[in-house]
């Protein structure tokens, strides 16, 4: 039997969570920003009305005003986005067991043998764009196919609200004429290579010699060729994102940051998040990672090892700042910054065997488990080149740790 996946993506997700938290926003102009009492930094999402206009992710205020003048800007609010995500998955376990977190606002769905419950997979995914309504008055545009690439390139087909059926039938006409950006897994830096090769089109993909891609990308460029004809054996893993081979955050800043000082913040913010994360699952690491990424859209990936693993934020801190002066000019602008740990090893902490500064975090997790996330903060994360905590997202803490 043929497997039915559903991949459902919340449109403008955080533009549309925030007006749903202030109705008088729908059907405004509506810019998600970084510092938008100040009017710096630039655009994280933007509504559907202000798309029309031309305004992109990625741009700057500035430039978005110039599209848009009209425009509102507000500043995000992560507690809120992940509180509505987790409400738009619980929604979907309720049609099936096998859901698959891809992002915060997206997910697949194994509908198959569901049929008898819900009807043909048309009809289960309408019913369940309604439930999505109904519960969180949030839209989402639903692709449909038997593959998980199929489903998730059918999502991107009518946005927004949408609701596509891709077969491997469509492929010559729907999906083969389509840019080769477009396809699953095709990032820029992918896409200038293939455009060098003569591969413009999805079906110039799909008509090329494998072998030739093979040898040009190994296992990536078989994949993406398998991609382009619709084939896809990966399953819907529930467990997927409990399979943890590394733990990092990424965040696009709300501005270009250009000061030490300010790069500094975030580090620490990342390193903060980072090992919260990693202790909460026992994990500790001997692998740091820094990703940066300018203004200019150039990255950089660098990595460096511990002799003993860790799950602490002054070890994770150091290295990434480390990194950072020894890879990145600074006078380079950064636009987004990341920080990730890996090569990990599964270890609860033993309390018996803590440093002083061991036992100072086994004190902050306990207050974080029993009061929440935001009981106990640095100072500097309430300064306004903090990202998680800014003082325009109103999320203060009365209680700073230094």
């Amino acid at each position: 039997m043929s497997r039915i996946i559903l991949l459902a993506d919340m449109n403008a997700f955080y533009a549309s969570v925030t007006q749903v938290l202030e109705p008088k926003l729908q059907g405004q102009p509506l810019l998600i920003t970084g510092n938008p009492a100040q009017r710096r930094g630039i655009v994280l999402t933007a509504s559907y009305t202000a798309k029309a206009k031309g305004v992109k992710t990625g741009m700057t205020i500035r430039e978005a005003l110039i599209y848009c003048p009209e425009a509102i800007l507000r500043p995000p609010n992560f507690p809120a986005y992940l509180q509505f995500s987790k409400k738009v998955f619980q929604i979907l376990q309720d049609f099936s067991p096998l859901v698959e977190p891809y992002s915060i606002d997206e997910a697949f769905v194994d509908l198959t043998g569901t049929e008898g419950l819900w009807g043909p997979p048309l009809k289960a995914a309408q019913k369940i764009k309604a439930q999505i309504k109904k519960e969180t008055q949030l839209l989402c545009s639903i692709g449909l196919g038997p593959s998980k690439v199929l489903a998730k390139m059918a999502s991107n087909l009518q946005k927004p609200d949408g609701l596509t059926l891709l077969t491997r039938e469509d492929l010559p006409a729907k999906l083969w004429p389509l840019p080769i950006k477009q396809l699953f897994g095709v990032g820029k830096h992918l896409e200038s290579k293939l455009k060098n090769m003569g591969i413009r089109t999805i079906g110039d993909l799909a008509h090329f010699p494998v072998e030739l891609l093979k040898q040009r990308f190994g296992l990536v460029g078989e994949k993406l060729f398998t991609y382009a004809h619709g084939i896809d054996t990966d399953p819907v893993d529930p467990q997927a994102s409990e399979k943890v081979k590394s733990i990092g955050h990424r965040i696009t800043l709300p501005r270009d940051y250009t000061e030490i000082g300010e790069i500094k913040v975030v580090l620490l913010e990342l390193a903060e998040a980072v090992c919260r994360r990693a202790r909460l699952k026992n994990y500790q690491g001997k692998t740091i990672s820094l990703y940066v990424k300018g203004a200019d859209f150039t990255r950089i990936n660098r990595s460096t090892s511990l002799t003993e693993p860790t799950a602490y934020p002054p070890f994770i801190y150091d290295l990434a700042l480390h990194l950072f002066k020894q890879h990145w000019s600074f006078t380079k602008p950064v636009r987004a910054l990341g920080i990730s740990l890996s090569n990990l090893k599964n270890c609860p902490l033993q309390p018996s065997l803590f440093t002083s500064q061991e036992k100072l975090y086994e004190t902050i997790d306990h207050i974080k488990n029993k009061f929440g996330e935001k009981s106990l903060l640095r100072g500097s994360f309430l300064l306004n080149e903090a990202v998680f905590y800014a003082p325009e997202n109103d999320n203060r803490s009365p209680f700073m740790v230094e």
